[in-house]
């Protein structure tokens, strides 16, 4: 796991693209956790009319699924780095792994949510809690998970989350006391090697030191 802290979007964003060109059959996965100044993004079929009044937040186009979303600090970004078909996964198991990560973490610390299969991500207190969408290239994932820990929501009100008209998103913060992010790291890294099925091989299956992007 690399917990790469506060970093902009888009090199982070080329920085996944290279490192799926570059991986071989060995290459060891990762997952990147990181937070984001704001921006919205835009998937590779999303509808500009869900992008209602973006203001003075920037505004990317990048090659995930999904419609428009919004990143900010306090929101936790996950990014698996999964070869897919050297674990025998397909994209409906790796969207359930990261629904379930979610629901495992959110039950822990006293919150009950759910997945959806009309809309990816996790809802909790009847509102959208994580977002997911998802990049498969050359056998393996990118972008991935973004849970709403204590980001201001706000800007979610300036697009139709998701694509949905109305949607209504929480966080964290308004459901539970939360921990520090580093605990929230911590934990839902633990869950998301269980779902994925790395549990018992998380030493060899996952990179865990942290590196910041710049240095790749």
């Amino acid at each position: 796991m690399r917990r790469l802290g506060l970093v902009p979007y888009e090199p982070t964003w080329r920085a996944m693209q290279s490192f799926t060109e570059r991986r071989g059959p060995s290459t060891t996965d990762e997952i990147w956790m990181v937070e984001h100044p704001p921006v919205f993004t835009l998937g590779l079929n999303a509808g500009r009319q869900h992008l209602l009044s973006p203001g003075d937040i920037p505004v990317i186009q990048v090659d995930r699924g999904g419609q428009v979303t919004y990143h900010g600090p306090g929101q936790l970004v996950v990014y698996p780095l999964i070869d897919m078909r050297r674990h025998g996964l397909g994209i409906r198991q790796m969207v359930v792994a990261l629904e379930n990560a979610v629901i495992g973490y959110a039950a822990t610390i006293g919150v009950t949510a759910a997945g959806s299969r009309d809309a990816p991500g996790g809802y909790g207190g009847g509102a959208k809690l994580a977002s997911i969408g998802l990049r498969i290239r050359r056998g393996a994932s990118y972008h991935g998970l973004a849970l709403n820990v204590d980001v201001d929501l706000e800007p979610f009100g300036r697009i139709n989350p998701c694509g949905h008209r109305g949607l209504p998103v929480t966080r964290l913060a308004d459901l539970c006391r939360v921990p520090d992010m580093s605990a929230v790291v911590r934990a839902l890294t633990a869950h998301l090697l269980e779902e994925l099925g790395f549990a018992d091989a998380a030493q060899s299956a996952i990179n865990t030191h942290s590196q910041a992007v710049s240095s790749r």
